[in-house]
């Protein structure tokens, strides 16, 4: 079907709300509509009381953190009412407060809150007394510090292309923008952001500033302003913005090729799915099949290539970007925060062009998994990367330098709701299961519905359908894809069985006939008031297989039940251990519901087998045990630990837990403040090479050229003879290389004294590099290590005997 042939004409008047714009757009538009978020209302046990803690935790936490660390001083201090004598850490800052307002404007949409909005209409008259007259609003430049940020370039725009994240500010200004109009009637922050795209409409395009947005969204902020307003000329730009990039750019960017012809995700994930979402906005409102050909494409390559069995992408820490096809390491997998929301994003578009359940499927697996995990329980510690195996590394944090998925999943959960439906015409789409009800106008006439269900822990859905009056329309139901056995669009990731029995569907306690058509369960009839939809969704547990070009889930599999993934923690196991833990194939898995823990889960019990070394022995002690998985999303709420989602069914896959060593009982310090880094030191993780990245390593990074040090405080005292050090080195890309020297003392009485070498220490790339000495009896070993003139250095591992 021709993309022309699908859109559709809407007239969106931007007076939707008291106060508003004079303004009535008619344009071309999505032909599926989404319900908005305001007209459904959740009272479900799963998203209820997260949006609820979102609301009452998360956004206040935010706005808190956004004045506590220098956020709104950056504003004061361009307003002149500040000295600039110091800024905070990087120029899309700003965007912490935008996103914020925009998740609060959200809540204010559902739940009138006074103070809130008189506190965002303080914050409102902060940035506006930071805009220049021209509607230039980036604080870094504007206030003029002695000595400016290295990003910003002598001039406006200079260093767009590259770090000055100008144009990504704006982005989120826009979308902040509009949500609190719409939420609010109040255009004090809307008359700011139109001052500043006027700026840029006036600044840039062919024949002037020709340069496309180093990180962008400015897109999606400008195709939202356009509908608000119905000013096309910020349609024009934002489209402009989309066709000016590459062929001369880099793949990091992804303006390495004009975007038409561009047909796979690479670089930076967040900057790639904003852009592909802004396509997508573009496309509906312009009819431009170049770009629908090319996301089109680039969806598939994710989908089939590269996305996490939790729906997270980005495979690497390098440049937070896509990695090659079946590039998929777990446990230093990036799947940042940012791209799971970016990439729910993209997906609800790619179902709004294309009426697909499929993208459901895929926007449902990563709402449940890898957005959600970004999250802890009590709403204020969060995660950057999620990764899918850890060693005790990974734990959520309070804050970050760089902000951008804190607020991200502040501004992203009270909009939660608007997923759920959609409408095209009469035909009335229900895409997410949470209990809860929804007042959708259709052409036909207004319908009232309430969905009765548990969903994600039991498979049962009541619909309750009440038009204002009998109203015939398609009632559209979809059938998720993980309940047939059809995890993901195509065969990156398969169950063990295919389901091949269609979904009972009753309508008022009877069977009912209904059509099946991409991917759901369409029912067309004359509704009234009172008609009941029921159906129960298998809840069998699925053990998920990867394709064999994912290496790095090779006899392993990972456990499925509902939309939730599922992985092993610490706590729920033996030993607080899980690295350690084979379970069978063929093993039965029990569901049990918990709910005291974690605020209530259903676990998975099951019955396997884990192994440890023996002390100064290669045999392996085996033993039989209960293991015990949570839903992924709900990890790191107790503390670091061990994690794994892919299970091993063959020991060869998993990693018996150590024997205690001189290393391991020791307490280890470091010339750096991250402890979390300390503990990769004795962790016994042997990696493949210097630039494994699978595994924990303490690093200096961006140090360099300086005298650095490590050292073991034993339980005990030892006489030692021998050490061996397995060096970090990322190069010739990353920071980190082999040290220029390094040397050993040992503790005598108070003082520092070196060992006595047999030999010469080693210094090489991808093994153990041994020195061997005079034996010592001592209570403590220190390494100094000499970073190299233009590089740090980072340590895998470091052993004494």
């Amino acid at each position: 079907m021709m993309f022309v042939s699908i859109k559709r004409k809407v007239v969106i008047c931007a007076a939707v709300v008291a106060g508003a714009l004079p303004v009535c757009a008619q344009h071309s538009d999505y032909p599926i509509q989404p319900v908005d978020f305001t007209h459904v209302h959740l009272t479900d046990h799963f998203w209820a009381p997260k949006i609820q803690v979102n609301a009452d935790v998360t956004i206040p936490y935010t706005l808190s953190q956004c004045q506590r660390t220098g956020r709104v001083d950056n504003f004061l201090k361009a307003a002149g009412k500040m000295p600039p004598n110091k800024y905070t850490e990087y120029p899309f800052d700003d965007t912490d407060i935008y996103k914020t307002i925009e998740g609060a404007s959200y809540g204010l949409q559902v739940q009138k809150n006074p103070k809130l909005e008189l506190y965002l209409d303080t914050l409102i008259q902060i940035i506006a007394d930071a805009q220049e007259p021209d509607g230039y609003l980036y604080t870094f430049r504007t206030m003029k510090a002695a000595k400016p940020h290295d990003w910003l370039g002598s001039k406006r725009w200079e260093k767009e292309e590259d770090l000055s994240h100008e144009l990504y500010n704006s982005g989120h200004l826009f979308e902040a923008a509009v949500a609190h109009y719409q939420a609010t009637g109040k255009k004090n922050l809307l008359n700011i952001a139109t001052k500043n795209a006027d700026l840029l409409v006036k600044d840039f395009g062919y024949g002037k500033e020709e340069k496309s947005p180093g990180h962008q969204v400015v897109e999606i902020g400008l195709a939202k302003l356009y509908r608000v307003t119905g000013e096309k000329k910020y349609l024009d730009l934002a489209k402009f913005f989309l066709d000016i990039r590459g062929p001369k750019g880099s793949e990091y960017s992804q303006s390495n090729k004009k975007v038409v012809d561009q047909s796979a995700a690479v670089g930076h994930a967040v900057r790639a799915t904003y852009m592909y979402t802004g396509m997508a906005d573009i496309a509906a409102l312009t009819g431009n099949e170049a770009y629908l050909k090319a996301i089109d494409a680039i969806w598939h390559d994710v989908v089939e290539r590269k996305l996490y069995i939790t729906g997270g992408i980005g495979a690497t820490g390098a440049g937070e970007a896509f990695g090659a096809p079946y590039q998929l390491p777990n446990m230093s997998a990036y799947a940042e925060t940012c791209a799971a929301i970016a990439n729910v994003y993209w997906n609800s578009r790619m179902f709004l062009l294309h009426g697909d359940a499929k993208y459901v499927d895929v926007l449902e697996r990563i709402l449940y998994n890898g957005l959600l995990s970004g999250v802890s329980l009590s709403g204020d510690r969060f995660f950057y990367p999620n990764p899918l195996a850890s060693m005790g590394q990974h734990q959520r944090s309070a804050w970050f330098g760089c902000a951008c998925c804190i607020s991200n999943m502040a501004r992203f959960l009270p909009s939660m709701p608007g997923y759920m439906y959609a409408q095209n015409k009469n035909n009335l789409y229900v895409n997410l299961f949470a209990g809860g009800t929804a007042s959708i106008t259709l052409p036909a006439g207004k319908i009232n519905l309430e969905q009765q269900t548990e969903y994600p822990w039991e498979g049962k859905v009541k619909i309750v359908v009440s038009p204002v009056k009998t109203t015939a329309f398609a009632l559209q139901v979809r059938v998720p894809g993980w309940s047939k056995q059809e995890l993901v669009p195509g065969d990156l990731y398969y169950a063990a069985d295919k389901r091949e029995k269609p979904l009972a569907i009753t309508l008022n306690g009877k069977p009912v006939k209904y059509e099946m058509v991409k991917g759901y369960a369409v029912i067309n009839r004359s509704w009234k008031k009172g008609d009941v939809i029921a159906f129960e969704l298998p809840m069998e547990i699925q053990k998920v297989y990867a394709k064999e070009t994912v290496k790095d889930d090779k006899s392993r599999f990972a456990l499925q039940r509902g939309p939730l993934i599922y992985c092993l923690e610490g706590p729920d196991n033996k030993d607080s251990a899980v690295q350690n833990i084979v379970v069978d194939k063929s093993a039965a898995i029990q569901a049990v519901n918990k709910p005291s823990l974690l605020n209530g889960v259903t676990v998975l019990e099951m019955k396997g087998s884990s192994t440890k070394r023996k002390l100064n022995s290669d045999d392996l002690i085996k033993s039989e045990q209960t293991v015990t998985a949570i839903p992924y999303y709900s990890w790191a709420n107790r503390g670091p630990g061990e994690m794994v989602v892919w299970i091993p069914y063959e020991a060869s896959a998993a990693k018996p837990k150590p024997a205690p060593t001189i290393a391991t009982k020791s307490k280890a310090t470091a010339s750096l403040q991250n402890t979390r880094m300390y503990k990769a030191l004795s962790d016994q993780y042997d990696p493949e090479n210097s630039q494994d990245h699978n595994a924990p390593y303490l690093h200096w990074w961006p140090k360099k050229n300086t005298l650095e040090w490590v050292q073991y405080d034993f339980d005990q005292e030892y006489t030692i003879s021998q050490s061996q050090v397995y060096w970090f080195d990322d190069g010739p890309w990353g920071g980190c290389r082999i040290p220029a020297s390094w040397k050993l003392y040992y503790k005598k009485g108070n003082d520092w004294v070196p060992v006595q070498p047999v030999g010469q220490y080693e210094i090489a790339k991808d093994k153990y590099n041994l020195v061997k000495f005079e034996p010592v009896t001592t209570t403590a070993l220190k390494m100094e290590v000499q970073l190299p003139a233009e590089h740090a250095t980072g340590i895998h591992e470091w052993i004494v005997k």
